[in-house]
């Protein structure tokens, strides 16, 4: 059934190019398998799907790749290139290109498959807030943009025939469609002549548009973040303001609001400690949310989709919060100008399950089938110790690989969780591999034959895996990840302790010869 799995992958970018090496596990001291030699490039990205993948050089070009033969599908001259995009099955190319007149076209919305130009305009700047200049719905069967006060939307079947349908929206600043399904789009208005910033929902449907499904306003608001669920129903928006008017953070004030499509909710998350909201994710389900916030130690806290706190992970040196693909496993770290601690729960049994350390990591994600997690530190962030780190779901180091030139990137190559057996498959044959291990001690080759024919996930783990020095509850942490059956010590056998005994005897008895022989 394994081999029915896709296979894993990952993108590597160095200074010289990229390349896609093979996924883990990877034995002992190897080096990853490549999958494409290096290639010269400015920059990489995969479509959301993972079915293509798109390769630019800066000023010249850019080509799509089919991920599944990492051949070239098609390749774009493109003088003056300075962004592009795919949409998330890969369908459609979005180009921007210096433009020295607004008679010009600059950006360009392209059908991969046959290389034709279906939309263009131009546009005088590039921003965050305005590219990829279209934005798609998962399936690509919506897609809309942005203009000076309102939102646009085209006709996917047929870019030709431009705008088919807009919502008006006064002074929108950004803009972010649900993607799965594509069925609401919210928008921002800033903070203007002492009104305040609001966010407004509306539906895709053409029938039902222009009416606002729910609204947020909000003062000392500059910019947003918008966080939409899987299934489209709710919207979870960090607002930040520049300045801290309470003069409690140099970085400027945080607050999380949360909307429902049904109205169910409008209003800001009841976070229990003061301070920034630091991360938020939404689990693959869409029906829970987990946020790190509150000035340091932070705390992070788990939320249902009606905004109530469902469990605690407690307090730490922590700034980012990753949910596994399954939703199974929660990874709370501290990165960036932290000193690297993560923490991984099991959030089926409500446990942590590990804990270590992956100092000045920028970069960090979980594998697709959910039993992996990497974390990567990449210039131009740190321009120094380059490297990738691989940890099992429970914390354990699995692979380390240093760069002595700079890594720019290391993504993994996306693929939808359900094509991947669930992780407790995974625990359940772990475990028993462990029991019969632990029964098998001091049975001479036995064990020893027991331990070759291992799978290479177990062989993979390095003897030495990192234990953090302030963890006092080593054997509490070691009952939990093993069940109680980690040795606390060399187990003897039976035979071994007999022939223990016997050994003490024959001393006891020499030793009685000897004070005789002396009395005497």
């Amino acid at each position: 059934m394994a081999s029915q799995h896709p296979a894993l992958a990952i993108l590597v970018r160095e200074p010289d190019g990229f390349t896609v090496w093979s996924g883990p596990p990877y034995p002992p001291g190897s080096n990853p398998p490549q999958k494409l030699p290096k290639t010269a490039c400015s920059a990489t990205t995969f479509s959301s799907d993972g079915s293509r993948l798109l390769v630019t050089v800066a000023s010249a070009s850019a080509t799509v790749y089919d991920c599944s033969s990492l051949s070239v599908i098609r390749s774009f001259d493109l003088p003056g290139l300075t962004a592009a995009a795919l949409s998330p099955t890969g369908s459609y190319l979005q180009t921007f290109q210096k433009s020295s007149s607004p008679q010009v076209k600059n950006v360009t919305v392209w059908h991969v498959d046959t290389a034709t130009a279906l939309y263009q305009h131009y546009q005088k700047n590039l921003s965050k807030a305005t590219w990829p200049m279209v934005q798609f719905s998962a399936d690509e069967s919506v897609a809309c943009r942005m203009q000076t006060n309102e939102m646009q939307f085209f006709d996917t079947k047929d870019f030709t025939k431009g705008i088919v349908h807009r919502i008006r929206m006064p002074g929108i600043a950004a803009m972010q469609l649900a993607s799965a399904p594509g069925s609401h789009v919210a928008g921002f208005v800033p903070e203007a002549k002492g009104v305040p910033a609001s966010i407004q929902i509306f539906s895709c449907d053409k029938d039902a548009q222009n009416q606002v499904v729910a609204r947020r306003s909000f003062f000392r608001c500059s910019t947003v973040q918008f966080h939409w669920n899987k299934g489209s129903t709710g919207l979870l928006i960090v607002s930040q303001a520049d300045v801290d008017k309470t003069n409690q953070s140099y970085y400027g004030e945080t607050k999380l609001h949360y909307l429902t499509t049904d109205r169910a909710f409008e209003g800001a998350v009841p976070l229990k400690k003061e301070g920034p909201v630091h991360d938020v994710r939404w689990s693959s389900s869409g029906s829970e949310f987990a946020v790190v916030y509150g000035f340091m130690p932070a705390k992070a806290t788990i939320f249902n989709k009606k905004c109530n706190p469902l469990h605690e992970l407690g307090e730490g040196p922590y700034n980012t919060i990753r949910w596994n693909p399954k939703g199974r496993f929660v990874v709370i770290a501290g990165f960036g100008n932290l000193p690297g601690d993560m923490a991984f729960w099991d959030y089926s049994e409500k446990k942590l399950v590990g804990k270590t350390k992956a100092e000045w990591s920028v970069i960090s994600e979980w594998s697709p089938d959910g039993r992996h997690f990497m974390t990567a530190t990449t210039a131009p962030r740190l321009q120094i110790d380059n490297g990738i780190k691989i940890f099992d779901h429970n914390g354990s180091l699995q692979f380390k690989k240093m760069f002595e030139n700079k890594l720019y990137q290391a993504d993994w190559k996306p693929e939808a969780p359900e094509r991947f057996d669930d992780i407790a498959d995974l625990t359940t044959s772990l475990s028993s591999i462990k029991i019969e291990d632990t029964k098998k001690q001091g049975q001479g080759s036995k064990s020893a034959q027991t331990s070759s024919k291992a799978p290479v996930t177990i062989a993979a783990k390095p003897a030495g895996a990192y234990r953090p020095p302030q963890s006092k509850h080593t054997a509490a942490l070691q009952d939990k990840l093993f069940g109680g059956l980690a040795p606390t010590g060399p187990e003897m056998s039976k035979t071994a302790l007999r022939n223990k005994k016997r050994r003490e005897k024959q001393k006891e008895k020499k030793a009685g010869e000897g004070s005789s022989a002396d009395d005497s």
